[in-house]
């Protein structure tokens, strides 16, 4: 038997607690969360105040005008204002025995009047002692019931977890996300970004919580900029053309650059991506963060690190399938999507056994893989034994599935570089790291150069000085 608490449990827990007391701040369809702790009794003792603004006019007379409603931006501005008013009331009052919140939220959901997509921000500002500083968990979430009535449901009780986790777990980060979907689960309700900020999170690091929300499943995608800023995918995404590259990046070497520079050369000369702003993008999936069997976070922090010095979003998945990495995409953009790989892992697509499980195996696969137009641009490959070098042209795959492929290729799905840096094509990034981490040298003029600097200065992947 489980000893999770319940939404009722969790709301009444935090009413009959004397040394919590708070504000509730939502608009939109988030008035949910604050009727939870009026259903289950004793809210006298938690609701200092409790405040919808659903007019818009209203809201900005309230909070400042924001361009968007549903923001980030908002949220805060209903954090900051709520927050100061509580502590500028009732601090001389209790402000010695008790820790003050307010939650907020700004959330749309499903409507008869408009077909938006259906999200939210949520967030806490709290104290973790009286008198103490504020510190505060922002979320962006996505609701994926289909109907009004589930969605305000589901983020009723995400609100409750959210406030129950803030006020009970402190600066403990992984009890905070171990809590969110008590009651629920990714298929109703994704949190694709979630942000500790304050003095009780100090030493956290929002990207290796960004990991976190998709190794528990609370998402199957989050993104990072290449300073570290975490940001919602969707917001990057919308209506833009995207060429990603998928990698282990252990570490990123020249061939990286080279396939993104010579890629990107072909993509912007699609027609309809020529003018437009492109976001490049490097993902990784939680397969290629794996290591020795089980994801490094250390790991994975120096890879974020080292990608950040080449000035790219990061994007982390649990798309282990190309094409369920297109169907995300074709969520956010209906806009040229193109996809950089080597010739590898092109010879890895058109094998069957990865297919084992769809019903239409390979070719319903390749349906959903091409079917928003997507494109994939390979870089060749040189084999190392005999110094030949494999092209999209030239790539072998079983013969009853060349026809497939020639129609791939003949129709541009498939689209080798034409250009290349046959320089470089002998540098392996397994090699680079072997070399790295026993301390031999020359593994410099594999990598770019602010990698290399970094490597040595801050000995990132199991660095060896020589």
């Amino acid at each position: 038997m489980s000893d999770r608490l319940d939404t009722h449990q969790k709301a009444l827990q935090i009413n009959l607690d004397p040394g919590k007391y708070g504000v509730f701040a939502e608009i939109g369809a988030g008035q949910e969360v604050a009727r939870w702790f009026f259903r289950v009794g004793g809210a006298s003792g938690t609701i200092a105040k409790s405040i919808s603004a659903y007019d818009m006019v209203v809201s900005d007379a309230i909070y400042g005008h924001n361009e968007r409603y549903v923001s980030k931006a908002r949220l805060l501005a209903m954090l900051e204002r709520e927050y100061m008013l509580i502590v500028e009331r009732l601090a001389g009052q209790r402000g010695a025995t008790t820790k003050f919140f307010v939650f907020a939220d700004t959330v749309t959901a499903k409507s008869y009047s408009r077909r938006e997509e259906t999200h939210g921000w949520m967030g806490i500002r709290f104290q973790t002692e009286p008198g103490g500083p504020s510190n505060d968990i922002l979320m962006h979430v996505r609701m994926w019931d289909r109907e009004n009535l589930q969605q305000q449901e589901a983020i009723g009780i995400l609100g409750v977890n959210l406030v129950h986790a803030a006020l009970y777990t402190g600066s403990d980060t992984q009890e905070v996300l171990l809590g969110l979907i008590d009651n629920l689960s990714i298929a109703r309700i994704e949190v694709d970004v979630i942000q500790f900020e304050g003095p009780a999170f100090e030493k956290v690091d929002n990207r290796l919580i960004s990991l976190q929300l998709v190794e528990r499943g609370l998402t199957n995608a989050a993104m990072f900029t290449p300073d570290g800023e975490i940001v919602q995918p969707a917001e990057q995404l919308y209506k833009r053309p995207v060429l990603i590259e998928r990698g282990s990046f252990r570490p990123p070497t020249k061939v990286t650059l080279d396939m993104l520079r010579y890629a990107r050369a072909q993509f912007v000369q699609e027609p309809d991506v020529a003018g437009q702003d492109v976001l490049v993008v490097m993902e990784m999936t939680l397969k290629n963060l794996n290591v020795e069997g089980k994801i490094n976070h250390r790991d994975f922090l120096d890879r974020a690190d080292l990608l950040g010095t080449l000035g790219h979003p990061v994007l982390i998945t649990n798309y282990g399938e190309f094409f369920r990495l297109a169907g995300y995409m074709a969520r956010y953009t209906k806009l040229p999507v193109g996809v950089v790989m080597g010739v590898p892992t092109l010879k890895e697509l058109f094998d069957e056994k990865y297919y084992a499980e769809l019903d239409g195996g390979i070719l319903e696969s390749f349906g959903r893989l091409f079917r928003n137009s997507l494109k994939l641009y390979t870089y060749p490959y040189k084999d190392p034994t005999s110094g030949a070098i494999i092209t999209a042209g030239n790539l072998r795959v079983a013969p009853h599935l060349q026809h497939l492929y020639s129609y791939l290729s003949q129709n541009l799905y498939i689209q080798g570089m034409r250009d290349i840096n046959e320089a470089n094509l002998d540098i392996l990034s397994r090699d680079v790291l072997w070399k790295i981490q026993t301390g031999l040298p020359g593994w410099e003029d594999s990598v770019p150069s602010q990698v290399a600097e970094m490597i040595k200065q801050r000995q990132l992947l199991g660095y060896k000085q020589p």
